[in-house]
């Protein structure tokens, strides 16, 4: 009787788009819920973030596959921290910033909530695009706050007519919908 084999997993790719790793092809695991933004988003947004990205301290929220802050440690951000609860996508991202030798990187395996309850430093660029059915932006922006350095940027990613409810300090930049999201660039 021959013996089974375990299911074998197929990972998802995502390609960086710009900078030194230009044209990269990484992996990912095929998570539900994971939605990694598209080429043409993450185009847009890098185009609006050309000129603030290099040498920029950025936040990458529920990162699942790592794409915006792959995209921006790619296109010169100096340090990205990459937070993500789920243990096999944690994983994931920090073998794709080995084989990318990025140092400059660190991963937590934590909710986005429980990060921002502790004390970090300040960042220039944080991006928040988390899983659309938990309904969490109103809160992560509340949050946010007391991390951000003066004049920082976060990018926001949500189901197209989802709309926010933003306080007066609070600006919204740049936004863009395309197929079922919308994209907004936010100041605070």
């Amino acid at each position: 009787m021959a013996k089974s084999r375990p299911a074998k997993v197929s990972l998802s790719q995502l390609r960086i788009i710009g900078g030194r790793w230009r044209g990269r092809k990484l992996q990912f695991a095929p998570l539900e819920g994971l939605r990694p933004t598209g080429d043409r988003l993450r185009e847009t947004l890098f185009n609006w973030l050309q000129f603030y990205l290099p040498g920029a301290r950025c936040l990458d929220l529920f990162a699942g596959s790592g794409a915006l802050g792959l995209e921006a440690l790619s296109r010169g951000a100096s340090e990205v921290d990459f937070v993500e609860l789920n243990p096999d996508a944690a994983r994931m991202l920090k073998q794709q910033l080995a084989l990318l030798e990025a140092d400059n990187a660190r991963v937590h395996q934590d909710s986005a909530a429980a990060f921002l309850a502790r004390p970090t430093a300040s960042y220039d660029i944080v991006f928040v695009d988390p899983p659309f059915a938990g309904d969490l932006w109103q809160q992560t922006l509340a949050a946010l706050a007391p991390h951000l350095a003066e004049g920082a940027l976060i990018y926001v990613e949500t189901p197209r007519d989802k709309a926010l409810s933003l306080t007066e300090d609070w600006r919204i930049e740049k936004e863009k919908r395309a197929g079922q999201v919308c994209m907004r660039l936010l100041s605070h």
